[in-house]
């Protein structure tokens, strides 16, 4: 048999609390990708994408956001799982990304009042508090505080999403509790203002994570991966912080949880996108790359389950950094690497033989649509990809958001004409 201790730690097997192997410590970290067929599912284009991350040697691969509730969308486009989709066509997908040994698990996540008007003109939030973002406030719909039923249910959906995702094939879902959406907006005391058991102290804000968790583990396998993606912090006065993330892992310890993902931020403050260009300036080249490496190794020091960090990574070395002790505190179990896979989905393969760094093209322009551009040429990539071509790093930015723009109005009148025939209009 293979001795897999003589390789380096980043590809040295993890097994997690469940029992599940992940063959190294790289993960293909979650980007909205908004691929979806005309119905809502994995259709070649989506196929075609994972095909060539499941070939590009990651241990594991993370969906993008797959809905738990076909009436809320975090853009059109998207993947909605739910009791009335067909499982084939889900199960095409996990075999497609499980083709060359990779653990493939499904991100799945409401956004609560992170929905565009244009997309869903309703909304639900733990508080009716809208998005703040000046002038582009007005995008983004106004939404209504949830009811105990609206909670029973969505903490049903989650559950019902997740025991589908068994079913078709995946090794396990990851609940996205990070970046402003939904059960990001509980764990806030800038957006969740109840006063009930909702509410209130961090127990009270964290309880429908744990409900979450707890349906869900519920409803699927000893064996099937249980993950939540946690914020560092919002990087919003006032809001969640380190403490507080700290706090809900400790929380998460008592529970059957078997990997956390750090990342940060949220549409109001996207640090998931990068530092700002100050911060930036100021930093190691290496903390550049990892913008939540500190924060995680804080949490590696309290949680029971494995930590993985996500944020810039484009670099071997960095993520060797990330895995190893520092200043007396443990390194991360695993790292996820997102956009820079956009742009080398055979960047795990790469770093077998050599360092390669990729250089991900940054938009820096001084507005708050710098990070809407950033998406939309990592988005370019992966549409790219998806049809059988190569990523390019020649894109001009403003062309691609306005073609990006395009597609959303084209995407959101399909997603209408779809709720109508589901009766959810």
């Amino acid at each position: 048999m293979f001795d897999t201790s003589t390789q380096p730690l980043l590809f040295q097997p993890l097994t997690l609390p469940n029992g599940q192997t992940i063959p190294n410590r790289i993960a293909k970290a979650s980007m909205e990708e908004n691929m979806a067929d005309a119905n809502h599912l994995p259709g070649p284009a989506l196929l075609g994408l994972y095909r060539q991350w499941g070939d590009g040697g990651a241990g594991m691969i993370l969906t993008g956001n797959v809905m738990v509730a076909a009436d809320a969308v975090t853009g059109p486009g998207g993947v909605v799982l739910d009791a009335q989709q067909p499982l084939a066509p889900f199960r095409a997908w996990a075999e497609a990304g499980r083709a060359r040994g990779a653990r493939l698990w499904m991100q799945i996540n409401h956004p609560g009042r992170q929905v565009y008007a244009k997309t869903n003109p309703e909304a639900i939030a733990p508080s009716a508090l809208p998005v703040e973002m000046g002038g582009y406030s007005d995008l983004f719909t106004k939404p209504r505080a949830m009811t105990e039923h609206d909670i029973d249910r969505v903490i049903d959906q989650f559950a019902t999403t997740a025991a589908l995702a068994e079913k078709a094939g995946f090794d396990g879902v990851e609940i996205h509790a990070a970046h402003g959406y939904l059960l990001s907006q509980f764990l806030s005391p800038l957006t969740n203002r109840r006063t009930d058991q909702w509410g209130g102290s961090l127990e009270n804000r964290a309880r429908i994570v744990i409900e979450i968790v707890r349906a869900v583990r519920a409803r699927v396998g000893a064996g099937f991966g249980v993950g939540v993606k946690l914020n560092s912090a919002d990087f919003q006065k006032g809001g969640f912080d380190a403490k507080d993330a700290a706090a809900v892992v400790r929380l998460l310890n008592h529970e059957a949880v078997d990997l956390v993902e750090i990342s940060g931020g949220s549409y109001e403050s996207p640090a998931m996108h990068g530092r700002p260009q100050q911060q930036a300036k100021r930093a190691s080249t290496r903390k550049r790359e990892a913008y939540f490496l500190d924060f995680a190794r804080d949490i590696v020091a309290v949680a029971d389950m494995p930590i993985m960090v996500t944020g810039g990574i484009r670099s071997r070395a960095t993520a060797e950094d990330a895995l190893s002790p520092e200043d007396g505190r443990a390194g991360v179990a695993m790292v996820g690497i997102a956009q820079a896979l956009a742009y080398a989905p055979d960047l795990p393969n790469r770093w077998k033989r050599t360092e390669d760094v990729i250089d991900v093209p940054r938009v820096e322009w001084k507005s708050s649509l710098a990070s809407v551009a950033t998406m939309a040429l990592t988005k370019l990539q992966l549409q790219r990809m998806g049809r059988g071509k190569k990523p390019t790093f020649s894109a001009w930015a403003p062309w691609v958001m306005v073609r990006d723009q395009l597609r959303t109005r084209r995407l959101n009148t399909g997603y209408r004409n779809w709720l109508r025939k589901r009766g959810q209009a």
